[in-house]
């Protein structure tokens, strides 16, 4: 929204404000505004004022002097039904004040110490928020005054937590989250509440493919947590759709019988690989490695190599390098991607592909593994069978970072402290 900010009311210049008719005499005090969400920025549709002990709506076109010292009911009569909150309605103090919100922009956590509106052909309308601490000073100094925030987030850069209002029956939309990577979703997920977490992983969960990448993301104890209240039929579909040696280690956490059962529920080839993958020690390369690879034969071409990588589900990560092997199976070379970009036309794999001296086997260590990558610069690195013909699987550059960094490492750097 391109508006001035100057003119701008602050919510709490409204809360608390006394209201009075049109002779000045009191009528009672502003509780809270009541805002319809849908619109970029929700407008003020009235008010909750308590008049004798009762909470009653009276409709902003009734209302005038927001912002000042009282406001005045311009109606002849109040109508005395109790306030009931509709669908889609929101109230700005009670709701959203001091509480969580998501900046979709930053993939932060912010939390509403103030609420900034703004009066837009003939509607007062949600401008932003501040996140700052600079409104409780404000309210406790400068209360009467219309200081412009000093940190200033457009309501288009964030999306409430509507959870905690059922009947609101609004969620977060799927269309902003899905700007986020899901690592930042993940720790949006982690930094938040249990329900406000439930409320994210409920969002992405329109989006099955980005909802388990989330899921690969969360730290262990958040992937349970989440997991344990799923049953056994949607947690295997969950698991179903992550990458099979993300499953693996998830499934490892569980209890044995709870296992047992989540295995027999996965789908096919899943619970092939999630199996082939438990067999390893999981501080091993084997425990490590991912069975997801793209190899061809040496005579395919490298346009061929092309459309097997745009067909394949592996991820990106995954299909950085295609391996070749002979005609009896045996694995003979390997080549980036960057290599095949640059190969001549109707080149073949076989010339092309750099030999494959480098390589892992699947009892080394992580200290053994990441010494190999390091020392040959491997972005993908081959986990060979003993007799050094096949691949049975790969481990990636991400996959040992993730094994050696701390766990928990975003907290710790502070990555995801909730915004002032």
């Amino acid at each position: 929204m391109t508006a001035s900010l100057v003119g701008i009311v602050h919510l709490s210049q409204v809360v608390a404000r006394p209201l009075v008719d049109h002779g000045g005499e009191r009528l009672g005090r502003v509780e809270d505004l009541v805002v319809h969400l849908g619109p970029a920025h929700p407008p003020v549709v009235g008010a909750v004022v308590r008049i004798g002990g009762r909470d009653l709506f009276v409709p902003i076109h009734k209302l005038s002097g927001l912002g000042e010292s009282r406001l005045r009911f311009l109606g002849k009569r109040v109508d005395l039904r109790r306030f009931e909150r509709r669908a889609g309605e929101l109230l700005l103090a009670r709701d959203l004040l001091a509480r969580h919100l998501i900046n979709v922009v930053g993939g932060r956590l912010v939390r509403a110490n103030e609420i900034e509106l703004i009066e837009a052909n003939g509607t007062w309308q949600v401008l932003g928020i501040d996140p700052s601490a600079s409104p409780w000073l404000r309210r406790l100094f400068h209360r009467g005054t219309q200081k412009e925030p000093t940190t200033f987030l457009d309501w288009e850069d964030i999306e409430p937590f509507v959870a905690h209002v059922p009947t609101a029956r609004l969620r977060i939309p799927y269309r902003k989250l899905a700007k986020l990577h899901p690592a930042q979703i993940a720790d949006l997920v982690e930094a938040a509440s249990h329900e406000e977490g439930e409320e994210i992983i409920q969002a992405v969960g329109a989006d099955k493919e980005l909802e388990a990448d989330v899921f690969e993301e969360l730290d262990t104890e958040h992937q349970l947590e989440f997991l344990h209240e799923r049953s056994e039929a949607d947690a295997a579909r969950l698991l179903s759709s992550m990458a099979a040696d993300a499953a693996a280690d998830l499934v490892m956490e569980e209890e044995p019988e709870r296992r047992l059962r989540l295995l027999e529920a996965l789908s096919e080839p899943q619970r092939s690989k999630v199996r082939r993958l438990l067999s390893y020690n999981p501080d091993t390369a084997g425990g490590l490695m991912s069975p997801d690879f793209l190899c061809l034969p040496a005579t395919a071409t490298v346009e061929d190599a092309f459309s097997a990588i745009r067909s394949s589900k592996a991820s990106p990560e995954s299909l950085f390098v295609v391996f070749a092997s002979d005609a009896e199976g045996t694995v003979i070379g390997s080549a980036s991607v960057v290599t095949l970009l640059r190969a001549p036309a109707g080149a073949t794999l076989e010339s092309v592909v750099r030999p494959l001296p480098a390589h892992v086997h699947a009892e080394w260590d992580v200290g053994a593994t990441v010494r190999k990558m390091s020392d040959f610069d491997l972005m993908v690195a081959p986990v060979l069978d003993a007799q050094h013909r096949s691949i049975l699987g790969i481990v990636t550059v991400d996959d040992v970072l993730e094994e050696l960094l701390p766990t928990g490492f975003r907290r710790d750097f502070g990555t995801m402290s909730l915004e002032d």
